[in-house]
């Protein structure tokens, strides 16, 4: 896969259940109100970090509001040799409403 792919929560569920990576892009605060559970906060502090120790063949989902930011932000990962990138289409809102117990809120920051 050289380009990521748009899915729907159900796929993303699908790929959840797998062992997908899921990371948020959404800012920090929204992060810890609440987001999918098990996924992980990525920013542009916590990015370099992230790609280093990443798995680059492991299939990646991208969540951010709505599913506009996180195309972008999937193809920055496809940019930099992840092979296996999904963007969810609907964002967290989407996902909130059509998964509302896969959610969970940060217990600390």
């Amino acid at each position: 896969m050289t380009e990521y792919k748009r899915i729907s929560p159900e796929q993303a569920q699908v790929l959840r259940e797998q062992g997908a990576v899921v990371v948020d892009v959404r800012d920090p605060a929204t992060f810890a109100a609440l987001h999918i559970s098990g996924s992980k906060h990525l920013d542009n502090h916590s990015l370099a970090d992230f790609i280093r120790a990443a798995d680059l063949d492991a299939p990646t989902v991208v969540v951010c509001y709505h599913g506009n930011s996180s195309q972008s932000a999937a193809g920055y990962l496809v940019s930099q040799g992840f092979s296996n990138v999904y963007s969810l289409d609907g964002g967290f809102e989407l996902w909130r409403t059509t998964y509302p117990d896969e959610t969970a809120q940060s217990t600390h920051e």
